[in-house]
């Protein structure tokens, strides 16, 4: 094969999950017919997770995508679609059994079932054959320079390609001091050298960092993407999968494109920031002759109030500030689940969400709202109080004698608007118990629930609760002493508050609120965590009805465990901290809120110009996060060029990428190039915090 390269020129297509195309993604009618006779009219995509972490919310989104939207953007038929779930298991150094483990569980429990499981590593021999057949091309090359010096050698090469794009002479603007720098002084070693010493690598007579199998691509094209891509490195760790049996291991660029071809795959989908990796992508097929997938990136899942970095997950998890990679603050899908969100919320707020190239970040509330419809037609009531303050019903025996054949059991429909969910009986006794935030010593106009002076309401009974006396202990209140008004001629309370009987069960309820105190977490990220994340209640006590649906031996850390609704405070979940045996009533009881019955937030009118200014704010706050995230994978010496703010702005720039003419033709002046050089300055800063 000619190692001559072809365009990149784009390629029109009407495919609903069309992108940028180039002429080395052409398939020749033999590999076309080819992959027509094997798929036989079946439409493939691939799920491939690499498992150097736990699945998050994001990845939820490109499940939903490969399993289920991609197909029906495309108008494949159900029995034409099939998707792989793969493992992209190349840098053992990152990867573990336990991530391994995790991936798979987690997507079984979404409910996506896979054609098949496979592992990139598994390909580890063939792939292994295909980089020897490139040596024989001509097309790879073993190289021994260090990392520093290929940072350097893609550095002459931006600039170079740099002046070349403003019609500047190369050799002037970034002359090649040796051409042991650019090309390299390995590039052009023979092809009998280059085989052996490939070999050497793989029989592990070289020592870790000293070589590595380069591509031979382009140093003179305008994607830094395609300077001589590293496609084998040598790494003596074991691989969680594959065992002890290699010590040079395939980067991702190299396998991945060379995995989907193997597996038959259709279409390749990813997030945008992979888009420029589509060069090397299709050149590697180019180059084997391989059958090249469609390639598409949409965005990626941008949530407020939460971060959904690998590795910032992974300092969280390492730094303490979370109990965990499950830990129910987390945007993993263990976290998720933890904290009570069911396969049908994540995969439904996923539906809603779609997947198209358009950069948005997504509002937190959009996944509590489906979180609240969900949960709403299926969780049953009970009562509970966090803060507990004790009741002694002065006369009690007095109403319980009156009371009748029903005596103080009430019974309470599970559901208050679906009747099928059945029902639950409550008892009123003379100790009972109500949250502290019912009850306070000062009279105040605006609340309106249990004081001193005012009655309220207690639900399921009806009477009116009427403080008598309260017993403090120091500064708190530890008791009261009351009385039920059941009078006809009682004042009508303008509340009723729950209350949980003598024999409720002692447990701990965790209060999750956002994890960040930004909606849109910055670079200063680890300052902006917020402390009052997690508020834990250890003393609450909630009613004996659920009894019989909170038995350790019902939780799994793997599946959905038991939900319910604490009337007034939201929905609720059994955590996995669980040891709670409901025979014996031993054992620790814990709950971990979902989400609450509405926005944690004061409820008011607004108009409807205010509404509209908050629509606009929003929108606009939107769109800046959107700007920024694409800011962030521009290099510093492009920023000018590739930036949307300044798109079409200038027309020349200098060999460093800096403006000199605006899009007219005049010439910048100095404090306009002065001011243009700080900018950059700015952007390199942050640009280096964000890709480190």
């Amino acid at each position: 094969m000619t190692t001559e390269q072809p365009s990149t020129a784009t390629i029109a297509t009407s495919n609903a999950l069309a992108a940028r195309e180039l002429e080395w993604a052409q398939n020749s009618p033999e590999l076309l017919s080819e992959h027509a006779v094997i798929n036989s009219g079946i439409v493939r995509t691939r799920f491939p997770p690499e498992p150097n972490g736990y699945l998050h919310v994001g990845h939820a989104k490109s499940m939903n995508m490969n399993f289920r939207l991609a197909f029906e953007k495309l108008g494949v038929p159900e029995e034409n679609r099939r998707t792989i779930f793969r493992y992209d298991d190349t840098n053992p150094d990152a990867e573990s059994a336990e991530y391994i483990d995790s991936l798979r569980r987690d997507l079984e429990w979404l409910g996506w079932v896979p054609e098949r499981t496979t592992y990139s590593s598994d390909n580890f021999q063939t792939l292994y054959e295909l980089a020897v057949k490139l040596i024989h091309k001509g097309l790879a090359y073993v190289c021994d320079m260090t990392k520093a010096e290929m940072e350097a050698q893609r550095d002459l090469a931006k600039r170079r390609n740099s002046a070349l794009a403003v019609g500047k002479d190369p050799d002037v603007e970034a002359p090649i001091p040796s051409s042991d720098v650019l090309p390299g002084r390995n590039r052009d070693t023979p092809v009998e050298r280059n085989l052996k010493l490939f070999e050497e690598m793989k029989l592990g007579l070289h020592d870790e960092g000293s070589l590595t199998l380069r591509l031979k691509m382009d140093f003179e094209s305008a994607n830094p993407n395609m300077y001589d891509l590293v496609a084998y490195r040598i790494k003596y760790t074991p691989h969680p999968h594959a065992g002890k049996g290699w010590c040079i291991y395939p980067n991702y660029d190299f396998t991945h494109g060379i995995c989907d071809s193997l597996e038959r795959i259709d279409y390749s989908i990813c997030t945008l920031e992979f888009e420029t990796r589509r060069e090397p992508y299709y050149w590697i097929l180019w180059a084997l002759n391989m059958f090249r997938p469609k390639v598409y990136e949409m965005s990626r899942l941008n949530l407020e109030y939460t971060v959904l970095s690998k590795r910032r997950l992974l300092k969280l998890v390492d730094a303490h500030h979370v109990r965990g990679w499950s830990d129910p603050r987390m945007p993993t899908i263990s976290g998720l689940r933890r904290r009570g969100y069911t396969k049908e919320i994540i995969n439904t707020f996923c539906n809603d969400v779609g997947a198209t190239r358009a950069m948005n970040v997504v509002q937190m509330d959009k996944l509590f709202q489906v979180a609240r419809q969900t949960l709403a037609d299926t969780t049953r009531r009970a009562m509970v109080a966090l803060d507990p303050i004790k009741i002694i019903i002065c006369n009690f025996a007095e109403l319980a004698a009156n009371a009748g054949e029903g005596g103080m059991r009430f019974d309470v429909q599970n559901s208050p608007t679906d009747a099928s969910l059945g029902s639950h009986t409550v008892t009123l006794t003379e100790t009972i118990y109500i949250d502290s935030e019912d009850f306070r010593l000062d009279e105040d106009p605006n609340f309106y629930r249990l004081t001193p002076g005012k009655p309220v309401g207690i639900k399921y009974h009806g009477g009116n609760l009427v403080c008598n006396e309260v017993i403090k202990d120091g500064m708190k209140v530890k008791e009261l002493k009351c009385h039920l008004d059941i009078s006809e001629g009682r004042p009508k309370p303008k509340a009723h508050i729950t209350w949980v009987p003598s024999d409720g069960i002692l447990c701990e309820v965790r209060i999750y609120n956002h994890l960040f105190t930004e909606p849109e977490p910055s670079d200063r990220w680890e300052e902006e965590l917020n402390p009052k994340s997690e508020i834990v209640y250890p003393n609450a006590i909630v009613d004996p009805s659920v009894l019989s649906l909170v038995d350790k031996k019902d939780v799994d850390k793997w599946k959905s465990n038991q939900a319910l609704q604490f009337e007034r405070l939201g929905y609720f979940v059994v955590d996995v901290d669980t040891s709670f045996d409901s025979t014996t009533k031993e054992g620790k009881l814990v709950f971990n809120r979902t989400v609450s019955l509405k926005e944690d937030k004061a409820v008011k009118k607004v108009s409807d110009i205010e509404a509209e200014q908050k629509r606009k704010r929003e929108e606009q706050q939107r769109s800046a996060a959107a700007a920024r995230d694409i800011l962030m994978t521009i290099e510093p010496e492009d920023l000018f060029k590739l930036a949307p703010e300044y798109e079409g702005k200038y027309s020349k720039f200098d060999d460093t990428g800096l403006p000199t003419h605006f899009a007219d033709g005049t010439e910048l002046t100095k404090s306009a190039k002065k001011k243009l050089e700080k900018e950059r300055a700015k952007h390199a800063k942050k640009f280096t915090k964000t890709n480190k």
